[in-house]
């Protein structure tokens, strides 16, 4: 049986931030389809150009190496050093510029290469929800002082929720901490299936309960990603906000 995906994306200034800082990106290719939401960081406008640079460099790089990739671990790797690659360019941007000295963004991406599976990645607190069966999977973690907490079994992850250290970061495009690259997590798709990419913006006031209810109840993916990006701000997002909805058909 063969799959299709249906996409929608959003993202909105919000009511407190100057710019959009985030980038959101869905590209179409032949062999590939890959979608990107990116949140900048760094002050003035730094934050939008490494948001920016992201979503231009791992597309570029993945067209560049993927159809070299004829297993899952040679797949893995060529996304490993596309985000490596966007990850030195945006520290070279701010080692030549003090303007975007120490700018950074996050990154959460999905590929799919029109088989079974979608290939699940991130850097920083940007994440990657999937809801299948009626239940809603965080597939990411945040790469934020809170969770490595979490991970040490020094707090619980409820507690990491309401920790002052949630959203401090220690590892994001623009950190030396980037080494080899991401994980990145294979998920054997399933029809019914719906994603959900989105910054922090989204993810941070909408709790996940709140996320699966007001899915559900939009299964438009265009409608849904405008619906969710509303969603954030009405209950008090103070940040921009991102978010690809994708949704796994029969073609």
């Amino acid at each position: 049986m063969a799959l299709a995906l249906n996409i929608g994306k959003c993202t909105l200034l919000g009511n407190y931030r100057e710019n959009n800082e985030d980038s959101v990106e869905v590209k179409a290719f032949p062999d590939m389809t890959l979608c990107i939401v990116a949140d900048g960081m760094g002050g003035q406008a730094a934050g939008e150009i490494a948001s920016k640079r992201a979503i231009e460099v791992v597309p570029r790089e993945l067209r560049k190496n993927l159809a070299a990739a004829t297993d899952e671990d040679q797949l893995k790797q060529v996304v490993r050093k596309a985000v490596v690659q966007a990850n030195e360019e945006i520290i070279t941007m701010g080692t030549l510029d003090r303007d975007l000295k120490n700018m950074g963004t996050t990154i959460v991406m999905a590929l799919w290469r029109k088989g079974r599976e979608i290939y699940i990645s991130n850097l920083g607190d940007s994440r990657a929800y999937m809801i299948r069966g009626g239940k809603i999977e965080q597939l990411t973690f945040d790469h934020s002082l809170a969770w490595a907490l979490v991970e040490n079994k020094t707090i619980t992850p409820e507690e990491a929720k309401e920790h002052r250290f949630k959203n401090v970061l220690w590892k994001y495009l623009g950190s030396k901490e980037v080494g080899e690259g991401p994980d990145v997590k294979p998920i054997v798709l399933e029809i019914g299936d719906r994603f959900l990419l989105c910054s922090d913006g989204l993810s941070g006031p909408v709790p996940d309960d709140k996320l699966l209810e007001f899915m559900a109840a939009h299964p438009t993916a265009q409608e849904c990603a405008d619906g969710l990006g509303q969603l954030a701000l009405d209950m008090g997002s103070r940040d921009n906000v991102s978010a690809i909805v994708i949704d796994v058909v029969d073609s």
